[in-house]
């Protein structure tokens, strides 16, 4: 997946966008074609577009926080090319059990402390068996009692697993599709495309908001990345919460020895990313994640510009590190940007 096609320089194209977002019943449809023209538009031209449109339906200093909490750490089954708690990976990553619910608690008021309005909750499962899922409900329940919005992402559900999350109060679940389909199997093979969109189902048929992206800097190309894009899009309704990730390279995962390290997604394709996400779904709040503490301050408030309005927030995703808190209230402040 050669990187030097994605990066050409395009000829702008005449594209025909949806503009009657706030009064369709559902979401346009959006094709692949007309999701890669988009990325294919001048810098100036996308920014403009993708700006205006977030005005519309957000307030544009404005960024939701949440922070992420790595519940059962390592000793994952799955074979995720980029993640390095799966348990076949050498990556330093031990396994670990499930935390203890007053140890969620604690971080969760020390999150809320911090300013955050959202605790997400993640395990490196499969999908929990009922054994693992029922301490993760009482956390839901204390963490909610709190007065924080609520997420988790615990792999694929099962039937009654979303219904039993709701009821304990979840607000969101997280279930990334991670990359476009046809290059989905290059990432992971043990599981397939229509598993991520059974649990979406599950989830949305509880009646839960759905928290889902991908991941983009895995050496797929423009076309590749218009094509999750395109998928995202044309979720109905769209994932209220869309978050972008800039892969995060450990050693020892597949994906970091076949890019040996190297960078490959310039800093402007990641901005086009969001840019794109937030004109093709223009209510969602697109989250600026993964791979934040490699990108300088010029670059998150490009993402900013782009129409990103949600971040994660804290010094620690589930393995790999974030900005800290301090960090991101200074580049707030330089920003005019205020928490949600």
């Amino acid at each position: 997946m050669s990187q030097t096609a994605a990066l050409s320089t395009p000829v702008p194209i005449p594209i025909s966008v949806p503009t009657s977002w706030q009064k369709a019943a559902k979401p346009a449809a959006w094709s692949r074609d007309a999701v890669e023209a988009l990325f294919n538009l001048p810098f100036a031209d996308l920014m403009h577009r993708a700006q205006t449109l977030h005005r519309e339906h957000h307030d544009p200093n404005r960024v939701q926080l949440s922070t992420l909490l790595s519940i059962k750490t390592g000793g994952c089954s799955e074979d995720c090319g980029y993640c390095p708690q799966a348990a076949r990976y050498h990556t330093g990553v031990e396994n670990e059990d499930l935390m203890d619910v007053a140890a969620v608690v604690s971080a969760a008021k020390l999150a809320k402390a911090n300013g955050a309005s959202r605790f997400c909750m993640g395990a490196a499962w499969r999908g929990p068996k009922q054994r693992d899922l029922d301490p993760v409900l009482d956390m839901v329940r204390e963490v909610k009692a709190l007065g924080l919005e609520t997420c988790c992402t615990l792999g694929m559900l099962k039937e009654g697993q979303a219904e039993q999350l709701k009821t304990a109060g979840l607000d969101y679940y997280n279930h990334n599709l991670d990359t476009a389909p046809e290059v989905y199997g290059d990432i992971i093979t043990t599981r397939d495309y229509q598993d991520r969109l059974d649990t979406l189902e599950r989830v949305r048929g509880a009646g839960m908001n759905v928290c889902c992206g991908g991941i983009v800097g895995m050496g797929e190309s423009r076309n590749e990345r218009a094509g999750l894009i395109a998928q995202l899009a044309n979720l109905d309704p769209h994932p209220e919460s869309v978050p972008i990730n800039y892969l995060v390279q450990v050693e020892g995962t597949p994906l970091h020895e076949k890019l040996q390290g190297e960078k490959v997604l310039d800093w402007t394709e990641f901005v086009r990313s969001i840019a794109v996400a937030r004109i093709t779904m223009p209510t969602s709040f697109v989250r600026l994640s993964a791979g934040r503490q490699e990108m300088n301050e010029a670059t998150q408030a490009m993402c900013f510009l782009a129409g990103a309005n949600s971040i994660f927030y804290g010094e620690k995703l589930l393995t790999t590190g974030n900005p800290d808190v301090d960090r991101d209230r200074a580049l707030f402040g330089k920003l005019g940007i205020t928490p949600l």
